[in-house]
């Protein structure tokens, strides 16, 4: 498993095999606001699902909150630095197989904008939402 560190100190896992660049990264108001979301809730993940509403944003949630299968893949951990006892604080980012299918080709950032979004996902109670912004892998 390779690291890819980011500028924003956020540094992301290589998770699928084959692959030597990270799928997913945060911007700096993303990690900013997902440090907050972890000290208040303790480990997360995300899940995009590709679905209608706000199913084609990432939701948020407490780790193991929303149960994965074999229907969704990791696309790549996000490392946010490492906790008091020296662990590191790895959020998973996992999308429905469905819909990794049609962004296979895209290198996806994780940004974050004022607005509501799902009450599903933790971010909400925040005034802002998560979104994706999205670009095609380099070679």
């Amino acid at each position: 498993m390779s690291l890819e560190r980011f500028a924003d100190g956020v540094v992301g896992r290589v998770v699928i095999a084959g692959e030597w660049s990270s799928r997913v990264e945060l911007s700096p108001a993303a990690a900013t606001l997902l440090d907050r979301l972890w000290s208040m809730h303790g480990p997360l993940m995300f899940h995009q699902s590709g679905g209608c509403c706000d199913g084609s944003s990432p939701m948020c949630y407490p780790a193991g909150e929303f149960v994965t299968s074999e229907a969704d893949v990791l696309l790549g951990e996000l490392e946010l630095g490492r906790d008091a006892s020296g662990s590191a604080r790895v959020a998973g980012f996992w999308m429905s197989a469905e819909q990794f299918a049609y962004w296979r080709h895209t290198h996806l950032t994780v940004d974050v904008v004022p607005g509501r979004g799902s009450g599903f996902s933790i971010e909400a109670p925040e005034g802002v939402r998560f979104l994706i912004r999205s670009r095609l892998m380099q070679d």
